[in-house]
């Protein structure tokens, strides 16, 4: 395993980033997620093989996510040894003071922490003033119950409008990116990711695999996550005639490597600067896969190979107007 500062903290996490969205009860959110065993035999795992780095979040799967995560992280190594992120939006109150300081204690006894590494709005939030939300997330810092800030997929301007507001008051900027970025969708390279770069804020993008397609050499999947995925199909499938061209080549390439598609996808990350992509993992194999792909060094050539067929998409992850309350998004999530 290999590890990156956070931003300009001081918190040390591992290239690569559990996503704990495949934890928590089957039918909450998704019918594929693990039961609380299951979840702690691939978190185990992911501690064996040096993951430190382990992202969640207070909506997925009704709470079960982050209860799972935590039961499994106290049972098998010290609090200090472990990076844990959550996330703040899909709630009642979205991102205002209020809401932000009720949700940020029920995710901690969930949890059964006394703080958070990172805390990450999942969203922007357009009906509370950005001021608001800010100074809320920076009293959280204050008072110890968070390390460090994140957000979540969104347009530039906004990401930069919150940024500048932080300076602007003396409080917490973000550290962290989490955004919807990987060879099928690039969007993202046009505005934020440059913010971001500018501001050295670290990059963690989800569905660094988008969904499985990166991982495999035809489209379709017979697992139950393929088959009962609607999330991963309202992302993807639309653009299914035009991103089966680079499939195709991330197969090229991984045969010339003699790897995985899934490393060649995640070497391709880190080649463009992301510091830990999002390992949505519910088999043991897929970290042991991920983790594999520090063996590879693609070329300037190879990189060109694999982006050049890629045509502009319709935007997913920012969100143009809040949802209404308890209602999924069909791009949320890894």
């Amino acid at each position: 395993m290999e590890y990156s500062k956070l931003g300009n903290t001081d918190i040390e996490v591992s290239k690569l980033c559990v996503g704990c969205m495949s934890f928590g009860k089957a039918g909450t959110m998704h019918d594929w997620t693990l039961d609380e065993a299951e979840s702690e035999k691939v978190i185990k795992h992911a501690l064996d093989l040096g993951y430190n780095f382990f992202d969640t979040s207070n909506g997925y799967s009704a709470g079960t996510s982050e209860q799972y995560l935590g039961k499994a992280l106290k049972k098998n190594i010290a609090r200090d040894k472990v990076v844990i992120a959550s996330k703040v939006y899909f709630n009642e109150g979205r991102l205002s003071r209020k809401a932000i300081m009720r949700e940020i204690d029920g995710t901690l006894s969930r949890l059964e922490t006394d703080y958070l590494d990172l805390y990450i709005i999942h969203r922007f939030d357009y009906d509370t003033p950005l001021e608001e939300t800010m100074e809320a997330l920076h009293e959280l810092v204050k008072e110890g119950k968070v390390r460090a800030l994140g957000a979540s997929a969104m347009y530039g301007y906004q990401f930069y409008n919150m940024q500048v507001a932080a300076r602007n008051h003396g409080w917490t900027p973000f550290s962290a990116m989490e955004n919807h970025y990987n060879l099928l969708y690039r969007e993202d390279e046009r505005e934020l990711i440059p913010i971001c770069k500018q501001m050295n804020v670290s990059l963690m993008p989800y569905s660094p695999l988008a969904a499985g397609h990166l991982a495999r050499p035809q489209w379709k999947s017979d697992s139950l996550r393929g088959t009962t995925d609607r999330v991963a199909m309202g992302k993807y499938d639309k653009t299914e005639t035009e991103d089966m061209k680079i499939v195709k080549r991330v197969a090229e390439l991984a045969e010339k490597y003699d790897c995985k598609m899934s490393q060649i996808a995640i070497a391709w990350q880190w080649a463009k600067g992301i510091v830990s992509p999002i390992i949505g993992a519910t088999k043991t194999s897929y970290l042991d896969d991920a983790a594999g792909a520090f063996n590879i060094k693609l070329t300037a050539e190879d990189i060109a190979y694999l982006e050049e067929p890629y045509v502009p998409h319709k935007i997913i992850g920012a969100i143009d107007k809040n949802p209404k309350q308890g209602v999924v998004l069909l791009d949320e999530k890894k």
